[in-house]
């Protein structure tokens, strides 16, 4: 007999399970989404408007918008640059923890 709170479970991973792999409930999240790390999106940037705000998926910044340098954290407050361009910021240690090593993305050329 199996027990029903296994049932369940497996009732509610189903359709996780069988959906295909463009999309799932833990990585390749879209813009928007709830996440908690960058690596879950399919953009790469995991973005939160504040300490107290839910983090969701956001596009990575484009030339000449606000930007945080890449980091081991995961969760941003400005999206890193898109791919080609540099992030031109504070990246000493005292704007790391001061939350305030944020810069403009440029052209690397």
């Amino acid at each position: 007999v199996v027990p029903a709170c296994l049932l369940l479970a497996l009732m509610l991973l189903a359709p996780a399970l069988s959906a295909q792999q463009e999309r799932g409930l833990i990585f390749n999240l879209k813009i928007g989404e709830l996440c908690l790390q960058s690596a879950q999106c399919k953009s790469g940037c995991c973005h939160r408007l504040s300490g107290l705000s839910l983090a969701r998926c956001a596009p990575k910044a484009a030339e000449f918008q606000e930007c945080s340098p890449k980091s081991i954290y995961g969760v941003y407050y400005k999206c890193p640059c898109e791919s080609g361009l540099t992030c031109d910021a504070d990246k000493t240690i005292v704007g790391s923890i001061t939350n305030r090593d944020f810069g403009v993305c440029k052209d690397s050329r």
